[in-house]
């Protein structure tokens, strides 16, 4: 996904932010009424409990993901995962290219982000090998989502997957990223690295996989429950997948970009729920990230489809009606800023003379 930005880390004024107050509340409540086992799902309720805040009674009861103390800033402490030299990688994890700070727009080839069409047969068909890996890697990421596993350990196996494949973890190295995945725990919006906390029973985690094989970039992601997860944690993932549907229902030849964010805007009319305005899909195939950027909220992009277009839909919804996200000090997780849960689901569509057609699908 593209990121837009968000309130800026370099300071630790924001930890003095509402998210540390909804997490103390939040932690004290969960350790007051009930205690989680990682082997049981069951809820243990003492006789003395105390009253639920508004935000447990409004988003539900889950764990706050926080930044631990004290803090590290930047990612360079976190050693990434070696890659046999057999497999081919991505120019921007290929030396020179290693060490190149992407983030900053002037040190990144217009030619690399430009809006690019598919048309040749072989290109398409190295595209959707690429897109069917990605589904794959997903659905084994699914099965690892169990209470008492890490998100490292998760990392660790689909990364081991996808070198089994002949692929590359798109992730890896891209501007900086150590991880081959990416794990968003609850309240992280996207880009949480993952790390050696244990999924609890009621967790929710999103797994964002990308492959790169044969020259193309497949990208999926989904939101999996962790154990027993609450209704609204449950509803909260079913309008995220409803969300992707009704984007992908406004793509095909002729229509407008804008029409994805319309068509979800739509459905999120009138709900307890919002978009996160911080990220988009974007365009993929040579590249992991170009034109055209895909808004998943109202915008007046004059942009048209066509055949050959490939690109992704993936908005983060979030729960309740405040979308603000910060970023913590590593530089890549985003969390909500008032600690609601987000949830988010990622699809490739490919345009084409006929329709749209989804590339990674299981």
């Amino acid at each position: 996904m593209r990121f837009l930005g968000s309130k800026s880390s370099s300071s630790c004024n924001w930890v003095q932010h509402s998210c540390l107050a909804a997490s103390r509340t939040r932690r004290t409540w969960q350790s007051t009424r009930f205690t989680r086992h990682s082997s049981s799902t069951t809820v243990h309720e003492p006789a003395t409990a105390i009253a639920p805040s508004a935000h447990d009674l409004r988003y539900g009861y889950y764990d706050v993901i926080l930044p631990e103390e004290p803090f590290v800033w930047g990612t360079s402490h976190i050693i990434p995962r070696g890659v046999p030299p057999l497999i081919a990688r991505p120019p921007y994890a290929s030396p020179p290219a290693i060490g190149l700070d992407e983030a900053h727009p002037d040190k990144v080839r217009p030619a690399a982000t430009e809006h690019k069409l598919i048309t040749d047969q072989g290109d398409l068909v190295r595209l959707r090998e690429a897109a069917k890996l990605a589904a794959k890697v997903l659905q084994f990421a699914g099965t690892l989502t169990q209470v008492g596993r890490s998100t490292d350990a998760i990392d660790a196996e689909v990364h081991e997957f996808i070198l089994e494949h002949g692929a590359y973890p798109s992730p890896l190295l891209y501007k900086g990223f150590p991880k081959s995945c990416c794990t968003s725990v609850n309240n992280i919006v996207a880009h949480g690295i993952p790390d050696d906390r244990p999924l609890q029973d009621g967790d929710m985690v999103n797994v964002d996989v990308t492959v790169y094989l044969d020259g193309f970039h497949g990208d999926t992601s989904r939101t999996f429950f962790v154990g027993a997860v609450d209704e609204k944690g449950r509803d909260l993932v079913n309008i995220t997948e409803a969300a992707v549907e009704a984007g992908i229902a406004a793509c095909g030849p002729g229509r407008h970009f804008r029409d994805i964010g319309r068509a979800i805007h739509e459905l999120l009319r009138g709900r307890d729920f919002c978009v996160s305005p911080m990220f988009t899909g974007h365009g993929i195939g040579r590249e992991f990230h170009r034109r055209p950027w895909i808004y998943h909220t109202l915008t007046d992009e004059p942009g048209v489809m066509e055949p050959g277009d490939c690109f992704t839909i993936e908005p983060a919804i979030i729960q309740g009606t405040d979308p603000a996200g910060f970023t913590y000090p590593d530089g890549w997780t985003v969390s909500t800023e008032n600690c609601a849960r987000s949830a988010q689901a990622e699809h490739m569509v490919l345009i084409t003379d006929s329709g749209a057609e989804v590339l990674t699908m299981p």
